[in-house]
């Protein structure tokens, strides 16, 4: 048997696995890694090296951050200033996704939807509402926000140097075309109606450490006040990532190691904010992503599908199917991974045709980015699958409706801003 049916034998068994739930997603995510070594597909130091994935180290740090503030009732403080101005439900999930989206527009979507998790644990906590049916607006908001500039989203570095190969290149801007009205779109969208499709969770306050029954009036005021000021120096550190020249996840990490060492949170409770459900799921499924790029059958099922329209396809059936493979593919691939696979193929197939690739290129950044519909397709899904009680169903309800949203206003805003024939 190939090592690309192997792939996509494994690819099924997780897609079935997932929307069963037979047994817990982090073990359907580690049978996944260890399959693919013991069949030869990946040797066993590049099927477990999602494990020290930047995104992982990155998720650790910040539960131990989040945790602090949530242990020090920090995160419960500011849940209740925000929850004075915002009263209703909708209101939240609004005010929510208006933060997000424009924070992650200038900062990694990872980074913001990590420093926010716990600030809206906390406003869940405050208001009463489920936090199940906020911290999904929150990390979707943060996907839809890395499309609002150049530096949102890795993916989209990756379409610009596709377009300076050729030599062209997007403005700082560009993609902020598309990209603010799928944000604005889809806060109405789940102000209107989308907040139907979010699952109404118990929340599970025994598990892990945001415990909304705790009393924290006893908490020294200094712990409280430094958990915040160390999250907010976590923060900045992110902003300015490139000009300090240290990465997201060692900013987390240095932020992590000075909770502990001045001692606002202690280092049982920090081992015992970090969900390793999330550790499991996400570092196995990594495997699986590298095996499809691995092996090419990642680029085989983008092949097929696109050798389906034929020599000469239409241009908008050509940017509409590109968009759809994005969709389907960045579910279970990373986005990154997802744009640097599909931008070349859509770039040749645009210079074939004759037609400027720009469409093309931006059709596969913006459907890179709608990975709404499973708890894998982003970090900022996988974390908080253990907060707010997720299922992979759950991701399916909600997210699938905000890929329609997405796809129809990418579909009449494309040719408008990107003709093909200019």
């Amino acid at each position: 048997m190939s090592q690309i049916t192997i792939t996509l034998l494994f690819l099924a068994f997780a897609i079935i696995m997932f929307m069963l739930e037979k047994i817990p997603l982090g073990v359907t995510s580690m049978i996944v890694c260890v399959g693919l070594v013991v069949t030869g597909v990946l040797d066993w130091q590049i099927a477990f090296s999602g494990f020290i994935d930047s995104n992982v180290i990155l998720f650790v740090a910040m539960f131990i951050v989040g945790g602090a503030l949530f242990e020090t009732g920090m995160a419960n403080k500011i849940g209740g200033v925000v929850t004075h101005f915002a009263k209703t439900e909708k209101q939240l999930i609004i005010a929510i996704m208006v933060i997000v989206g424009v924070m992650s527009g200038f900062l990694s979507n990872t980074g913001t939807a990590a420093i926010l998790i716990p600030v809206v644990i906390g406003i869940a906590a405050k208001s009463g509402y489920s936090r199940s049916r906020l911290l999904m607006p929150l990390v979707f908001a943060a996907a839809m926000g890395g499309n609002l500039s150049l530096i949102g989203a890795p993916g989209n570095m990756i379409a610009q140097s596709s377009m300076e190969k050729i030599g062209l290149k997007f403005g700082f801007f560009d993609y902020a075309k598309v990209g603010l009205p799928i944000l604005i779109v889809g806060i109405i969208f789940f102000a209107l109606f989308g907040y139907k499709f979010l699952p109404d969770k118990v929340d599970t306050s025994s598990e892990g450490i945001f415990d909304e029954t705790k009393d924290f009036s006893n908490v020294p005021k200094w712990k409280q006040n430094l958990s915040l000021i160390i999250l907010l120096l976590t923060l900045l550190g992110m902003i300015f990532e490139e000009q300090i020249g240290i990465k997201l996840c060692v900013v987390g990490c240095v932020g992590a190691l000075a909770l502990i060492v001045t001692g606002v949170i202690s280092e049982k409770d920090a081992l015992l904010s970090i969900d390793l459900k999330t550790i499991f799921l996400f570092g196995g499924t990594l495997s699986l992503a590298s095996a499809l790029e691995a092996t090419g059958a990642g680029e085989l099922i983008a092949d097929k599908v696109i050798g389906m329209l034929g020599d000469n396809p239409s241009p908008y059936i050509l940017t509409f199917v590109i968009f759809m493979l994005c969709c389907v593919m960045t579910n279970f691939m990373s986005n990154t991974a997802t744009t640097a696979l599909m931008a070349p193929i859509g770039v040749s197939i645009a210079q074939g045709m004759g037609a400027d690739p720009s469409a093309v290129l931006m059709a596969c950044v913006i459907g890179g980015s709608c990975a709404f519909a499973t708890p894998i397709g982003m970090p900022a899904n996988t974390m908080v699958v253990t907060a707010g009680g997720y299922t992979f169903k759950d991701y399916a309800k909600a997210g699938i409706p905000m890929i329609v949203v997405a796809t129809i206003v990418s579909m009449i805003l494309l040719p408008i801003f990107y003709p093909f024939f200019p």
